[in-house]
């Protein structure tokens, strides 16, 4: 594990108190687990700007008995097998499933899948979660 490096932070009190209800409500023991976490973020979304490779995954959520959607969503993904890594097929209830997709590859292509899945007819909900390979992120 590398060194760790202290260093001072000045902010406004009002930003401070905000900051520290934002560290109680999402568990952080102390500022500087949150802080790093907030750089590591900030470091994986100018991951997938500059377009590198990273990974990710695609949700979507879909009544399954629109016609042929299911047919569509794997044929989609077999276009795109070069950048999945796995999928998950989960039936939600009676009327909707859910399919989970991981991704790994250029952000271009990924983007181009998820906009192909997004846009079928059928799907009530679709999002992308960006990660990285941590090998940015130190």
């Amino acid at each position: 594990m590398e060194k760790l490096k202290r260093f001072g932070v000045s902010m406004q009190e009002s930003l401070l108190k905000n900051f520290d209800e934002f560290i109680k409500k999402h568990k952080y023991k102390n500022r500087s687990e949150a802080i790093r976490d907030i750089i590591r973020e900030k470091f994986v979304e100018e991951e997938w700007e500059k377009g590198k490779n990273v990974v990710g995954c695609i949700v979507i959520v879909y009544e399954h008995d629109v016609r042929e959607i299911v047919d569509k969503i794997i044929d989609i993904q077999h276009k795109f097998s070069s950048i999945i890594v796995s999928s998950q097929h989960v039936h939600m209830d009676k009327e909707n499933c859910m399919e989970i997709i991981v991704v790994k590859g250029k952000v271009e292509k990924i983007k181009d899948l998820y906009f192909y899945l997004k846009a079928l007819k059928g799907v009530k909900y679709s999002a992308i979660t960006k990660a990285t390979s941590g090998k940015s992120l130190k």
